[in-house]
């Protein structure tokens, strides 16, 4: 899987709580860099911050052997963002948001994802072994609409 926007920065990691901050530090200051403000990169700071720590709890069910690949790219004002996994294939089916009126911590990742991102979407690695999410953040003032995520 790659973007469908020029690559700008892309991280290999392992996947463990540990490097949760690295990561959050290095999507800050990459969307910075790109020209989203304060405001738009702390969206998607807490997004990938949200995806990651799916990945690492369900994925790879905190197994902290596994990797991460964290792809930002920037494309006429729309930030995309690509996470992959090499975990077995989820059940995309079962992905979904609790109740936001269930009043206990945890279970708010994909709501978070839907709420401070414009589109996302998940998917398969060829050969079987792995799973992939794009997300899609458009900037303010961005000059054109970018098509779907797919």
């Amino acid at each position: 899987m790659s973007l469908s926007t020029p690559t700008v920065s892309s991280w290999r990691m392992k996947a463990c709580p540990e490097n949760l901050r690295t990561i959050r530090a290095h999507v800050r200051s990459a969307t910075l860099g790109l020209g989203c403000a304060e405001d738009e990169a702390a969206d998607i700071v807490l997004a990938v911050n949200e995806a990651c720590m799916n990945v690492i709890q369900h994925a790879y069910a905190g197994c902290d052997d596994g990797e991460i690949v964290l792809h930002i790219g920037n494309n006429a004002g729309c930030i995309e963002v690509l996470l992959e996994d090499f975990a077995p294939p989820v059940d995309f089916s079962r992905i979904c948001p609790r109740a936001l009126d269930d009043l206990r911590p945890g279970g708010l990742g994909t709501h978070f994802i839907r709420t401070l991102m414009d589109e996302s979407c998940y998917g398969h690695s060829a050969g079987g072994n792995g799973n992939w999410l794009r997300m899609l953040k458009r900037l303010r003032g961005a000059a054109q609409p970018v098509g779907d995520a797919r």
